[in-house]
């Protein structure tokens, strides 16, 4: 029996067309799941879309259409961007989805019997936009401090979750389970700006809108957008307060929640204490991802600095877009996104790195052995490093992918690249090819480097699954094994260009 894995994105909120920034987040579970497929997992990788709320009302309203017509046109583009970006998840889910409705009434239900949910009067201050409610002493300058939007006061029925009943045990939990949120400035920040300072019951319905699962015991009410949305992370693998599935009893705990820094507090407070109140067990780990931003900040219309992820793929390539959002965006601070330095990662990493060493190893071949490759052993004391360097990738890549440091692990896979160019460097096979005395060596040498390249391709398809493919294609092989291996034999075919070299001067 294979371990399983079970990792999550955020759902999209379908207000919109996802930018760059937005699409980062799926690129990046994307690479976990398929390193852990890698590594022999069974992996349950989920996405999808949250669909209800005021502000979804409004939208649909202004566009003329109903609030089911403007999700469904929503949802069908978020995926179809999330599969040009040529992501692998296996369930893409919808809060409309009837079965998600249901068992989050029975949710809603269960908590209500239990004591976890009671009738009361809201009265706050509330942004549409982000659809939270805030107290005065929480604003920033007089407006939201997520989105920096007008608030207005509200006042409304509306049923409250006692988050104040399990604050106590989820700080004890958080401090006796370091490895629960990631990065550790956002574990801190949730204990000091949040806990400690004592949790606030939470509003969990709402009745100014009915855009919404509906209170089945209570018409007037639709189920508040937190209760719906977090609960997609067991409602789509089984969950179900009368009953749950095997594959619920197989996949949950979670092993990874993946979301943006901005929804923290939700994934590590108040879906902490649901999960709490269900007496389920809490997932396993919670990564508040940093953002891909402009130079000029956050991407937003009003600024015109939004960029499309099917657009740059249209321009660039899907893997040259996911290489650059995977590797420029630091494991806990904000990555900046300007298409200058695009440009200059396919053109220093992909095309002189990584493509040229594919090229001209692939072209020696083809010219010195008409593509037929094994290895001679005759070996120098040089040889040595470029096959340990190989055979130690696996454990360095283990490492930094357990930390969650996604370009720090491919720099692992371009370090290999990097090494396999000095290595011809310093080998000169067009000097070898010259002395018929030497050819057994120079069979090596290109041996040496296409052994390096193959198994590092492998490695390199989490992270470009195109790429890798198109390598390993190349070199006309099916072993996917990850160390270097002394007697593959080679049939290799024609060298085809990786990734074209663009023209600074005409982008």
């Amino acid at each position: 029996m294979k371990e399983k894995y079970y990792i999550t994105t955020a759902i999209a909120y379908t207000s919109g067309k996802p930018h760059i920034g937005n699409t980062y987040e799926i690129v990046l579970a994307d690479s976990i799941a398929r390193y852990k497929r890698l590594k022999g997992f069974d992996v349950y990788f989920q996405t999808g879309t949250d669909e209800h709320g005021e502000k979804i009302q409004i939208k649909a309203k202004d566009k003329g259409l109903s609030p089911k017509e403007f999700v469904d046109d929503i949802a069908n583009e978020i995926k179809n961007i999330w599969d040009i970006m040529n992501t692998s998840y296996d369930k893409f889910v919808r809060t409309t989805d009837e079965n998600h409705e249901k068992i989050v009434q029975k949710i809603f239900k269960k908590m209500y019997d239990k004591g976890d949910i009671y009738l009361g009067e809201y009265q706050g201050l509330y942004c549409t936009p982000c659809e939270s409610f805030w107290t005065e002493s929480q604003l920033v300058d007089g407006k939201c401090p997520d989105c920096g939007r007008e608030v207005e006061l509200k006042k409304e029925d509306a049923y409250f979750f006692k988050l104040s009943k399990y604050q106590d045990k989820l700080i004890e939990y958080i401090e006796t389970h370091p490895e629960f949120i990631k990065p550790e400035s956002r574990k801190n920040e949730m204990i000091n700006n949040f806990l400690k300072p004592g949790l606030q019951d939470l509003c969990v319905s709402r009745t100014s809108f009915d855009w919404g699962i509906p209170v089945d015991f209570d018409s007037k009410h639709v189920v508040y957008v937190w209760l719906d949305a977090l609960n997609n992370y067991i409602t789509n693998i089984g969950y179900n307060p009368d009953g749950s599935t095997e594959e619920f009893h197989k996949l949950w705990p979670a092993d990874l929640h993946l979301i943006g820094k901005d929804i923290i507090r939700f994934h590590t407070i108040y879906w902490p204490c649901f999960l709490m109140s269900l007496d389920l067990p809490l997932p396993k780990q919670v990564f508040g991802h940093p953002w891909l931003i402009m130079s000029d900040g956050k991407m937003s219309k009003s600024k015109g600095n939004v960029i499309y992820a099917d657009d740059l793929v249209k321009e660039f390539g899907v893997d040259a877009v996911r290489y650059y959002v995977l590797h420029e965006i630091p494991y806990a601070s904000d990555g900046v996104f300007t298409k200058d330095l695009l440009i200059e990662r396919i053109n220093g990493d992909l095309v002189n790195i990584l493509g040229n060493l594919v090229n001209r190893t692939i072209s020696m071949a083809q010219k010195y052995f008409n593509g037929h490759l094994e290895n001679k052993q005759v070996c120098e004391e040089l040889d040595n490093n470029i096959i340990e360097i190989v055979n130690n990738l696996e454990d360095k890549l283990e490492i930094k992918m357990n930390d969650l440091e996604i370009g720090a692990a491919i720099d692992e896979i371009f370090e290999v690249f990097r090494r396999c160019n000095k290595y011809i460097d310093e080998t000169t096979p067009w000097i070898l090819a010259k002395d018929d005395t030497k050819k057994d060596r120079l069979e090596t040498v290109i041996y040496n480097i296409i052994e390096a390249i193959r198994a590092s391709a492998v490695f390199l398809e989490p992270f470009l699954p195109d790429t890798s493919f198109n390598i390993l294609t190349q070199l006309n092989i099916t072993d996917k094994s990850i160390k270097f291996k002394d007697k593959n034999v080679y049939e290799l075919n024609d060298p085809v260009i990786l990734f074209q070299r663009i023209d600074v001067d005409k982008e």
